[in-house]
């Protein structure tokens, strides 16, 4: 279980972080472009919008691997740990579910409305840069599953890693 949970955390480890030396290369590209020779850019500035977005959704999901997610520890921590534990785990399960609802479903409905429209200076479809939502819908309830096993069998984050 921690091999599959390392695997995929490396896997987006690297995608965020080609998304991040992809804006800065564009970025700078746009600079370049805008302030040396006089004619901007416009198809980077587009790509870099687009690639904020990835990399956004990428960190959120690497982000729920840690549970780093939004919690108040400090009333989680003044019941027993029976309690605790379900406490985390309805954490896990709310995360889960809004996961599953909007960035699958939702991601899902809107990356195929999407599809039929082009954007205006890379003319691709802009359904292909919505493709991230459902696919950090699942990433993120396969990380909430995974947390919610670590949970019952009262790992913590310093054991697990």
């Amino acid at each position: 279980m921690k091999a599959f949970r390392n695997g995929i955390t490396q896997i987006l480890n690297v995608l965020a972080g080609i998304s991040f030396l992809a804006m800065v290369i564009l970025t700078c590209w746009q600079v370049l472009t805008r302030y040396v020779f006089q004619n901007p850019s416009t198809w980077s500035e587009e790509l870099v919008s687009y690639l904020f977005a990835w990399m956004s959704l990428l960190g959120a999901s690497l982000v729920t691997c840690e549970r780093g997610h939004m919690n108040i520890p400090i009333v989680v921590e003044q019941f027993s740990k029976p309690v605790q534990k379900g406490l985390n785990c309805l954490g896990e399960l709310i995360a889960f579910l809004f996961s599953a609802a909007i960035l699958v479903f939702g991601g899902v409905q809107i990356t195929a409305l999407a599809m039929g429209q082009m954007t205006s200076s890379l003319g691709v479809p802009i359904g292909i840069f919505y493709v991230v939502l459902p696919l950090c819908g699942i990433l993120n309830m396969i990380y909430t599953v995974l947390n919610m096993i670590d949970i019952i069998q009262d790992q913590t984050e310093k054991e697990a890693a």
